[in-house]
């Protein structure tokens, strides 16, 4: 499974670049707007002077199709690695299916971003006949904090994807380390991780009593430093 790195500080962009177990990047504008992003065109053209290989999706945020599609074509010009992200639907609602379809046929790889029905996993999968391979990011964090369960969810997902190898589920917005096994273990493609959710993978199998120790110290160290007293 991939790990792409998701945020729009460049310094973690650049410094996560050299990291070997990041295999791509994705932004959007919520992070870029975070970030302090001002002028999306030149934030996007400084990344791709560092990242030239990497997968890296930027989104369109126009909200009419014909908009969305000429914004598309435009950062798609931006570089040969470029995906472009495309909101499953407008701010109305209205599905992004021709959307995809005509970007397809031009050739323009895309990140369809926000789903997180199966039914609109299909409707991804049968616009993108014929395209040169997507992303379809399933925001499965988002799911979670609705109170469901999205394991059979993705692993429906990847079965109506499964005959259009050309096509990745990402498991999008995972909330803590525990998601990325839970991602393995359903067999999905990619999952995009924060540089704080990738400082935690550190923490993978460590032993829980040492844990606990490292725990009880923190405490200790916080009320020393506080000058807590009774």
């Amino acid at each position: 499974m991939k790990i792409y790195a998701d945020g729009a500080d460049l310094e973690s962009i650049i410094a996560l670049a050299q990291d070997p177990r990041i295999s791509g990047f994705t932004t959007n504008p919520t992070l870029m707007r975070k970030a302090g992003v001002d002028d999306y065109e030149a934030f996007a053209r400084k990344v791709l002077e560092t990242i030239t290989t990497h997968p890296i999706s930027f989104e369109v945020f126009a909200d009419q199709p014909a908009e969305m599609v000429r914004q598309a074509r435009l950062i798609a010009s931006w570089g040969e690695n470029v995906y472009v992200k495309v909101p499953i639907t407008n701010t109305q609602g209205v599905p992004s299916d021709d959307v995809v379809r005509e970007l397809s046929q031009d050739g323009v790889h895309l990140n369809v971003t926000a789903l997180m029905t199966v039914a609109q996993v299909e409707a991804v999968a049968r616009a993108s006949e014929g395209g040169p391979g997507h992303v379809v990011s399933v925001f499965a964090g988002r799911i979670a904090d609705t109170g469901r369960d999205p394991m059979p969810i993705m692993a429906e997902a990847l079965e109506v994807l499964r005959p259009q190898p050309e096509l990745e589920l990402l498991w999008a917005s995972p909330r803590e380390v525990l998601n990325v096994r839970q991602a393995e273990q359903v067999g999905v493609h990619i999952i995009t991780a924060t540089p704080d959710l990738i400082g935690k993978m550190a923490s993978f199998d460590k032993d829980l009593d040492q844990f606990s120790l490292e725990t009880v110290r923190m405490f200790h160290d916080d009320a020393a430093a506080a000058g807590f007293t009774l």
